[in-house]
């Protein structure tokens, strides 16, 4: 199978189809890649050069199935986050509040739920990591961390309890930093997951786009296969679900726009997909940064990956019924990108 795309000159992308339905990994690269061992396939998998799905993959042996994408990058990407680039801001004995690092899936997918254990230990998702960073000996250390950073704990001693799980309520993607809670107890799961479904929840989202955009609210109807494998928006009033995003640009970075974005709805990828239907892709995005059946749009602004963060989260606490509400500046990463662009644009006027 030829490559789908080149994202750089060296890069090269592909899209499993059916005569790969079930294969693994390691025989689909070797066969498109041509005349390479397979050691060689395995030692590219192994350095963290191959991403499925825009995931990094470090199992050759894992099966594809038609429609997987998978990318072998020229350069090895940078190590995953662990435990300690997780920050939690509140803990009580039925909610934890943390932020997120970029790198870091929130959940375990469906498809991967039946992994043997050493594989979830390579790629650990938020949900797996969190129970042991609430056992007692780890909160405390937490919590230390937290009061030299200005953000206190709260919560006391229920939070150091002995903790088996914890519950997801919503999602962040991959690669998307920010602010997420998670429920302690199946009853505060069912009262978030509540809130998150009758909207009452407030969730702002900084971003940095393509162009420079102006303040609008975006409304569409979101369906899982737009027609090329990608979601995206439905022109029939009957299809898919309601997405409502509002966006507000914040600071014009020459031919950039940071943005900040709030949520009315909130679905899957919700805030990418209407930036990109708008004409204003985010920066470092790589699924939707393509029209259906057109061609990539080139993005020359480096990001150092997708440029989305979730700054503020607010909702009301499950059992006492006080408002939280939290927020997350831009981490290093994108406040640098932010600060590279604001320099580049005084230049270019200079």
């Amino acid at each position: 199978m030829a490559p789908l795309e080149s994202a750089s000159p060296e890069a090269q992308t592909w899209r499993a189809g059916e005569s790969e339905q079930g294969e693994t990994l390691a025989r689909c690269l070797r066969a498109w890649l041509g005349s390479v061992s397979w050691g060689q396939v395995r030692r590219l998998v192994a350095k963290r050069h191959v991403l499925v799905n825009g995931n990094l993959c470090l199992d050759a042996a894992r099966r594809l199935r038609a429609g997987d994408v998978i990318k072998l990058l020229p350069h090895p990407t940078a190590p995953l986050p662990t435990a300690d680039d997780i920050r939690i801001r509140y803990v009580d004995a039925h909610v934890v509040v943390v932020e997120k690092p970029a790198g870091m899936t929130s959940v375990r997918h469906a498809e991967e739920r039946h992994w043997p254990a050493h594989r979830k230990r390579q790629n650990p998702t938020l949900q797996e990591l969190l129970p042991r960073m609430l056992l007692p000996g780890a909160v405390s250390g937490v919590a230390r961390r937290g009061r030299r950073a200005g953000r206190p704990q709260r919560g006391g001693g229920e939070g150091k309890r002995r903790l088996g799980s914890v519950y997801a309520v919503h999602r962040l993607d991959r690669d998307t930093s920010g602010l997420m809670v998670f429920a302690r107890t199946a009853a505060a799961q069912r009262g978030l997951a509540a809130q998150f479904r009758q909207h009452l929840t407030s969730r702002r989202y900084l971003a940095v786009v393509q162009g420079r955009m102006r303040a609008q609210s975006i409304e569409s109807r979101l369906v899982r296969d737009r027609g090329d494998g990608r979601r995206g928006s439905s022109s029939s009033p009957t299809q898919g679900k309601l997405a409502i995003t509002h966006v507000k640009p914040l600071e014009y970075l020459g031919p950039y726009t940071l943005v900040e974005c709030r949520l009315e709805t909130g679905r899957t990828h919700q805030i990418r997909i209407h930036l990109a239907e708008a004409g204003h892709c985010v920066c470092g995005e790589k699924i939707y940064n393509k029209p259906l059946h057109g061609p990539p749009r080139a993005d020359l602004s480096h990001a150092p990956r997708l440029a989305l963060h979730a700054a503020e989260l607010a909702f009301v606490h499950p059992v006492s019924g006080q408002q939280l509400m939290f927020e997350s500046p831009l981490p290093d990463d994108l406040r640098e990108f932010v600060s590279r662009l604001r320099r580049a644009a005084r230049e270019a006027h200079c």
